[in-house]
């Protein structure tokens, strides 16, 4: 399935704005500033039911009452997402909504500037990149961490009251429990399947013989049960009151990568760095396309720039298949 155009109303800086979308290539031109990146994250919420990169309250208009987006595919199905500063509904074929439905979401690789910076940037940072990959292709997982960090708001927002109890708080540990065990199997697996072809897909990039691999960081021991998690909550009880926070469970994973039997961060070439991304990128779309036996749409925010001439080439070829939308503020060429 393919996107046939994607429509903005009071979407950002958007008063209204219309793209129509090539079946291979689609270019959005302008400079910085000017909303592209707002157009791929119309497509997002669209296509996966939230944006990657805000709340709705920020990203209606100044001054406007509702934002309104509408995609439509070339099968002719349309979904519109609105907004009216207190409650975000879809509609799909004229039945509506308060989220958008499994069945009616479309894998999507995203791209930004920000991931050429994972490798190198923060814990946190890494854990968003890699959950918003497992969520798109497990909705169970993207349930379960939903539902996690909604009861670790809950359980950090209790833990700085006078009045919390290990009574008051055992409903927010259970919640944890259950949800955190289930979120740190699925990290192990999908980062498993990751590594399997990680180093081939990054030498074939690289053209050399070097060495990458994906490392789970986790307190968390491997199959740990729903009954163990809940144990270390209980035990953590009064420290945690005493800092204010919990300071156990998967919130606190990394994922650090090892290049050569060393931490990428610091031993990888800015050159190796973004060829470990595009590495990342590929295996990305391989197992979504092979678990989801769907060609996911690629948006590209304006990457082309950071990437030499080879590294071009090489996400131009891997993505020929694949409907893809690029942002970029000047046009680009992949020879020099």
């Amino acid at each position: 399935m393919l996107i046939k155009s994607i429509s903005l109303t009071n979407f950002r800086n958007h008063t209204k704005y219309n793209l129509e979308c090539n079946p291979t290539t689609t270019l959005i031109l302008g400079e910085n500033g000017c909303g592209k990146t707002s157009v791929l994250e119309a497509i997002y919420i669209l296509t996966q039911g939230k944006s990657f990169r805000a709340t709705d309250p920020d990203i209606i208009k100044r001054d406007a009452e509702f934002y309104r987006i509408e995609l439509r595919y070339d099968n002719g199905e349309k979904i519109i997402a609105t907004y009216n500063q207190k409650k975000k509904s879809f509609e799909v074929m004229d039945k509506k909504t308060s989220r958008l439905p499994s069945k009616q979401r479309y894998p999507i690789i995203l791209f930004l500037p920000s991931d050429l910076n994972l490798i190198s940037g923060s814990p946190s940072s890494r854990r968003k990149y890699f959950d918003r990959f497992f969520c798109i292709l497990n909705p169970v997982y993207a349930s379960a961490l939903s539902k996690y960090e909604k009861a670790l708001s809950q359980r950090n927002k209790l833990l700085k009251e006078n009045f919390v109890n290990p009574t008051t708080i055992f409903p927010w540990n259970i919640l944890l429990a259950k949800n955190g065990a289930l979120i740190s199997k699925v990290r192990r697996e999908y980062i498993s399947i990751i590594n399997n072809s990680l180093t081939t897909t990054y030498r074939s990039i690289a053209d050399n013989q070097d060495e990458v691999e994906l490392n789970y960081q986790t307190e968390l021991q491997e199959n740990i049960t729903e009954n163990q998690y809940l144990s270390i909550l209980e035990q953590n009880y009064e420290k945690d009151k005493i800092i204010g926070h919990t300071s156990f469970g998967v919130h606190k994973d990394d994922f650090e990568f090892i290049f050569n039997q060393k931490l990428a961060d610091g031993s990888a070439s800015r050159g190796e760095t973004r060829s470990i991304i595009l590495a990342i990128k590929f295996i990305e779309a391989a197992i979504i396309k092979f678990k989801l036996k769907k060609a996911p749409i690629i948006l590209l925010d304006d990457v082309f720039s950071e990437l030499d001439n080879e590294r071009r080439a090489a996400l131009i070829n891997n993505f020929k298949n694949h409907q893809v939308i690029i942002t970029s503020v000047e046009k680009f060429t992949t020879k020099d």
